[in-house]
């Protein structure tokens, strides 16, 4: 399964209410969602047909996440049958926004995706998905800090080992898509801080020059599942609902992980 056929598969396994991307380039990922949505890419060039209600920004994500209110555009207004029009919570006005489904394919730097992803982890909910991109290069060339192959990863590889040694509280699932693999992250928690508490150490360690070493667990792809596995698993319908009703990390975030690890993938 290709990268865009597993995200448009997410979209509707996750029946995600709201939708974050960063890295738009010319489309493809974005024209995916149906629902509310944000965008954010310094260059985007946009050449697809989009068929959601989207709020595009040209900033890099730093400066996005910096603003006083950077999820603005998702928030419900006071009248709940225009909301329910346009695709918001009923009392939206009144709900901390968060996010339910968010790709993270931006600076292909782990630094960076690093920074995304906490920046991401602060607005989302136990309930809630977050995907990188690029998380399975195919060589070492194409793990590359400094970019000189055609098709380019990055070393944002380097963000599965930090999540599984620094946050073991979340579960992270590698997944088998075409080319360069994603990692989908479950169990969000933005009142966690260890990573923001940890970044000089992180990236002491693992921000290094070429040639980067790439371990053979990630270029032969072990432990990644097959994208049909995880999107027709059985966990999907009552994290939704529990989604929904609101249910409180407290009473819905074990049975969530339970059903995770029997996909075999917990971590």
């Amino acid at each position: 399964m290709k990268r865009h056929e597993f995200l448009r598969a997410l979209h509707k396994a996750s029946a995600n209410r709201n939708y974050l991307e960063i890295g738009v380039n010319d489309g493809r990922s974005l024209r995916l969602s149906r629902v509310p949505s944000i965008a954010v890419d310094p260059a985007f060039k946009v050449v697809s047909e989009l068929k959601c209600d989207v709020h595009l920004v040209k900033a890099t994500s730093d400066d996005f996440f910096a603003r006083d209110n950077p999820l603005a555009h998702l928030k419900g207004g006071r009248h709940p049958l225009r909301n329910l029009r346009r695709g918001r919570s009923p009392v939206g006005h009144w709900r901390r926004t968060t996010l339910d489904l968010s790709f993270i394919d931006g600076m292909h730097l782990f630094e960076y995706a690093l920074r995304d992803f906490m920046n991401v982890e602060k607005h989302s909910d136990w309930s809630s998905v977050i995907v990188l991109d690029d998380m399975l290069p195919r060589s070492v060339d194409e793990a590359a800090r400094d970019r000189h192959t055609t098709a380019w990863t990055g070393d944002v590889y380097k963000i599965t080992e930090v999540l599984a040694r620094y946050r073991p509280d979340l579960v992270t699932i590698l997944v088998d898509t075409q080319p360069t693999g994603q990692l989908v992250v479950f169990g969000a928690d933005p009142d966690n801080t260890v990573l923001h508490d940890k970044y000089d150490e992180i990236m002491a360690e693992y921000k290094v020059p070429d040639p980067q070493k790439v371990p053979e667990t990630i270029l032969e792809r072990a432990g990644a599942v097959p994208p049909e596995a995880l999107v027709e698993a059985g966990f999907w319908r009552p994290l939704v609902q529990a989604r929904n009703r609101g249910l409180s990390r407290r009473l819905g975030w074990e049975p969530l992980r339970r059903a995770l690890g029997q996909v075999g993938v917990s971590r």
